[in-house]
């Protein structure tokens, strides 16, 4: 495990630098002067993914390129005691966003925006929220209250939404269509967020939690973000991706396969451009 001093000052410092990422207005990223963008499925604590995803984006031999990560917490593995290993993947998503700052953005997702909050998630008997801070004190034992904090407040600084110049818009999910008639674009750029935002119907809530794969709702999305075609995670997809309208892809890398996509931002794209740039790790 890391020097817990040490992964102190890599997760107070990758929050900070998500905050000041360049074109970040409240929770969206309007990215500039960026030559691709590769976005990544829900990866829940699997480490060997991130190793292939890792070395499949190559930003140090790419310096134009950006990289989009979600939903890292919350996985299969474990210590002897049953407490998940997932903080170890939020670890190294912190320490590539300190090696690369402006370049690696972290998506809030429901899995880690329930444990933020406070906000019970699970299966059967299995209490998400209760293993994840077992699996930190598990590995940083006195540590793990300062350790915990700092995960809360890199979630807390953690973006929603990455819209490219070219019209392509990347977060977690997308509101249900009987939430979404509530909200607007300025809800999500808001400077600071309200207390009902992360609650059961609010603005963050809804975003990241609700499963609504329609045409009409994905494309009432996407006006509201002036952006033409969505990436989404959340859904499981058995073979790593699914295209479940004319607007939206969704990738899943928890398993195998696992699937990313790769796409530039310095021309028009279609849809059929997006699956194209559709990789396996």
């Amino acid at each position: 495990m890391p020097d817990p001093d040490r992964l102190l000052t890599t997760l107070r410092h990758a929050a900070h630098v998500w905050k000041a990422t360049p074109g970040r207005v409240g929770r969206i990223v309007h990215l500039t002067g960026v030559r691709e963008v590769l976005v990544c499925g829900d990866l829940h604590g699997n480490i060997e993914n991130f190793r292939l995803l890792l070395k499949r984006a190559d930003l140090a031999a790419q310096p134009r390129r950006h990289l989009v990560l979600q939903e890292v917490v919350h996985g299969a593995f474990r210590y002897p005691d049953g407490g998940d290993k997932s903080h170890q993947l939020l670890d190294l998503t912190a320490a590539l966003t300190c090696q690369f700052p402006g370049r690696v953005h972290f998506l809030l997702g429901n899995h880690e925006l329930a444990q933020w909050q406070g906000q019970r998630i699970g299966k059967g008997d299995e209490d998400y929220n209760e293993m994840f801070r077992r699996g930190i004190e598990a590995a940083y034992g006195p540590r793990a209250g300062d350790i915990y904090t700092a995960y809360l407040d890199l979630f807390a600084a953690a973006p929603l939404i990455v819209r490219t110049a070219n019209r392509v818009c990347v977060s977690h999910s997308l509101p249900a269509a009987r939430h979404l008639d509530k909200f607007s674009r300025a809800d999500w750029e808001r400077p600071e967020l309200r207390p009902q935002d992360t609650r059961l119907g609010g603005c963050v809530h809804a975003l990241v939690w609700d499963r609504d794969t329609s045409v009409a709702t994905a494309s009432t999305f996407l006006q509201m973000l002036d952006a033409d075609l969505l990436i989404t995670g959340h859904i499981p997809c058995n073979t790593g991706y699914t295209v479940p309208n004319e607007r939206q892809i969704i990738l899943d890398a928890v398993k195998t396969p696992a699937c990313f996509c790769l796409f530039p931002t310095d021309r028009p794209l279609t849809q059929q451009d997006l699956i194209a740039g559709i990789g396996t790790l």
